[in-house]
């Protein structure tokens, strides 16, 4: 459990600080865009009422507290899952970047009212429109990480 721990608590601090530092000090709030490296990584400001991309955007406050909801009760679904479970560091990590990542954004619908968006990425002639954070990353990452590092082999403690 103290992996887990550590892990989340490791991408919460470094979701939060990462969108205190550009939004805020940087001023990307105000200014909109700063491009970076052009157009590898470039920042565009965004407030997300919804998923991942937009999706299921609502400026309801119903919307927010489901939204604060669900990544409540996934986050403690999979450390549950964990928990009861044996299963190797790399899946530990994982759990643990997926949670604090989760926990990144659930902090910014308390705090904000939505989540606060900031990395742009492009590549190879294809302009991505879409912006994300680093509490996406971590959550992408650590759901990949629970489906590569399981094998299967996750057994019930013995009693």
């Amino acid at each position: 459990m103290l992996v887990i721990f550590l892990a989340a608590l490791g991408a919460l601090i470094a979701d939060q600080a990462s969108k205190y530092l550009v939004v805020h000090m940087m001023g990307l709030s105000q200014i909109g865009s700063m491009d970076i490296l052009p157009p590898v990584l470039n920042f565009r400001y965004g407030e997300n009422r919804g998923i991942n991309f937009g999706l299921l955007d609502s400026d309801a406050e119903l919307a927010r507290w489901l939204l604060i909801g669900f990544s409540v009760v996934i986050s403690v679904a999979v450390v549950w899952w964990l928990r009861h479970r044996r299963h190797g560091i790399m899946m530990r990590i994982s759990a643990g970047l997926l949670v604090g990542g989760a926990l990144g954004n659930v902090a910014d619908r308390l705090l904000y009212g939505y989540v606060l968006d900031f990395l742009n990425m492009s590549c190879c002639g294809i302009a991505n429109p879409f912006v994300f954070n680093l509490a996406d990353v971590f959550i992408f990452a650590g759901a990949l990480g629970l489906i590569l590092f399981d094998g299967g082999k996750g057994r019930k403690k013995a009693a």
